[in-house]
Order: C-alpha cells, then structure tokens, then sequence
C-alpha cells in the first residue's frame, strides 16, 4: 500500500432550465463545506426546498469519532494508544469487517495495519526514520490485519501493542455511503454525494433527465487540472487513487516512477500505475480497492478484476517505454461518455 491520494473529480452537473413538459417541478439543494481533511459537495434534488446541513454534519461528526486519527479521542486513536477498554460502533465494525474481506481477497495488497511503514518511509505525517532491512524486519512484525481482532464483545485485541490501524484508504468511502442512507431517508432519491473526489450517486439526474456526469483528472497534469475522461454514473459510487504527485525521474533513463510501499515486503518500490478509478455499488468498496490496484502489479490488477463481477475498473500506467497507456474492464468503459 502507499500514502494515499485522491484525484480530483469534476462534477459535470450545470442544471438546465425546467422544461415546460416535465411533470414535476424539481427543486436542486447544495451543501458545500469541508470536512475528514478536504471538501465536499452534495446535491439532493426533491420537489421542495430542503436543508440537511445539520443531519450531514451528524453523519461526518460521528464518523470522524470512530475512525479519525487525528481526533485524539476518536475510538480508533484510543485503540492505537492501547486502551483494550473500548467498544467499537456498528461503523467501526462494517469497515473492519470489509476491510478484512479485501485484505484477504488482495493478498494483503489492502491493509490497514500498513501506516506504521508509512510514516516511517516519510510518506505520512509521522516520523521518517532510517530505513534499512533490520528496520523493515521489525515493523513488518506489526503489520496485518490476521494480528488484529474483533472480539465477541466488540472490543479490538491486538497481536502487538505497536499495531496500528488506519482507515484513511476506506473511511471516507464508508461515510460517504453514510450520507446515502441518511439522504434515502429525508430525499425522493436523486442526488450526488462528493467527498475528497469519491462520489455516490443515486437516481438520475432529474433536472437533465439523464445520469449523473463526472470527470477523472489527467494524472500527467502536475499543475493545474485537465479532465482525462468524464462518465455516466446512476445509482453507482466512484474512487479513484493515485500517487502521480509524488514521484522520481531516474536520472539514468530518465523514467518517471511513483513510490509505492508494498505491503508484502515492508519496502518501497517503483511502480508504474499512475492512478486506479473503481466503479463499485457503494463508495467503501470502492475506496478499498481504488487503493489495492495502486499496490498491486498491473497484470495481477487486470487477473483479479476478470474474478469480481461487481467491480469495475480504470488504471492509467507507463509502460516500459515511459509511455502512457489506459487499461478499462469492459463495464467502465461502458460509463465513459462519447
């Protein structure tokens, strides 16, 4: 696994004007605002005007007290401190839970143990160390999501004190589908929920009579944005992950490589994959894997999304020759706009 980060994503969604033939009046409500270290955007179209900004600040505020590891009181910040005396929420479950299925599904390629050699290879907001293989041996002693357990009485028990769990790579998709059963319940079921450049849709755009629009930035754009594809997205989530601003040229071949950490080894090593998008039914899965495929080799990517029927996806890499190329499973390029 790496230092994970987002792309960018551009809402495609200029509302027109009501056409006289439509047979409801659709009213569009915005919540803008920041929130779990970046920004978000939500759109909820019903026939009256409705604000939900008290019940989707709820739904951050209650993720961020489980999950967050800059909230030093946060459940998992207890739990990483040692405190055997806390019991975990019905969120913290579901996503140690679907956390563990992908790690186990990926090899261990997704593993939210790995932040300790995050930090200390300097690509987190911890402590960089010197790395050597006496040091990478010691660490990987705490890394893996088999060291870590949830027990019958929802209480975290760990293999080593040392272990730390980070969600960063799959919380944010978690909330975002928090604030789709939130929006189910108050909304005629038409909206857009964009946090950080991972998406939920659901319905269609009513307003356009059409799908949802988004677009994927161009990882090979380092300054300033330029939209790489755009997409059709309907009752769907999108995540993308990529490590394209932060990378080496060889000074030899001069070959571009991003610094991925493998979770497998405790080492960095060049990889090729510049960025992975992930359609999937809800936004935690797609999270998850979005940040596995940047891991994994490309071939084992491509192998293991001809085995899952409920993924779909795009990654965009350099070949050998420093080119770049696009690998799209059949079903994502069916969401690709013409």
């Amino acid at each position: 696994m790496k230092y994970k980060y987002l792309i960018g994503l551009f809402l495609g969604i200029s509302l027109s004007t009501l056409s006289c033939k439509q047979e409801e009046r659709w009213i569009k409500n915005t919540d803008l605002g920041e929130a779990l270290g970046t920004t978000y955007t939500i759109i909820y179209l019903s026939n009256d005007t409705l604000d939900l900004g008290q019940q989707i600040d709820s739904v951050f505020r209650v993720v961020n007290q489980s999950m967050s590891t800059y909230i030093p009181d946060s459940d998992i910040s207890r739990i990483n401190r040692g405190d055997t005396t806390v019991v975990v929420d019905e969120m913290f479950t579901d996503v140690m839970a679907l956390s563990r299925e992908v790690y186990q599904k990926t090899d261990g390629y997704f593993d939210p143990t790995v932040g300790i050699l995050v930090n200390a290879w300097g690509f987190g907001p911890g402590t960089k160390i010197e790395m050597d293989s006496t040091q990478v041996k010691r660490l990987m002693d705490f890394v893996g999501m088999d060291k870590v357990v949830l027990t019958a009485d929802h209480k975290i028990r760990k293999k080593h004190p040392e272990i730390q769990l980070d969600f960063n790579a799959i919380a944010k998709g978690y909330a975002i589908d928090r604030l789709a059963v939130m929006l189910d319940r108050y909304t005629s079921g038409s909206y857009l929920v964009e946090v950080g450049g991972e998406i939920v849709t659901k319905g269609i755009n009513t307003l356009k009579g059409q799908a949802w629009v988004v677009g994927i930035d161009d990882p090979q754009v380092e300054i300033g944005r330029k939209l790489k594809i755009t997409l059709n997205l309907e009752d769907e989530a999108l995540a993308s992950s990529g490590n394209y601003r932060k990378f080496r040229i060889d000074s030899l071949t001069g070959q571009k490589y991003v610094h991925t950490i493998d979770p497998k080894t405790g080492f960095t090593r060049n990889s090729n994959v510049l960025a992975a998008s992930v359609i999937a039914p809800n936004c935690a899965k797609a999270d998850a894997y979005a940040t596995a495929f940047m891991a994994m080799k490309l071939d084992s990517s491509i192998a293991f999304l001809k085995g899952e029927k409920d993924l779909e996806a795009y990654i965009i890499y350099l070949d050998s020759t420093g080119v770049e190329k696009e690998y799209f499973t059949p079903g994502f390029r069916e969401h690709v706009r013409k």
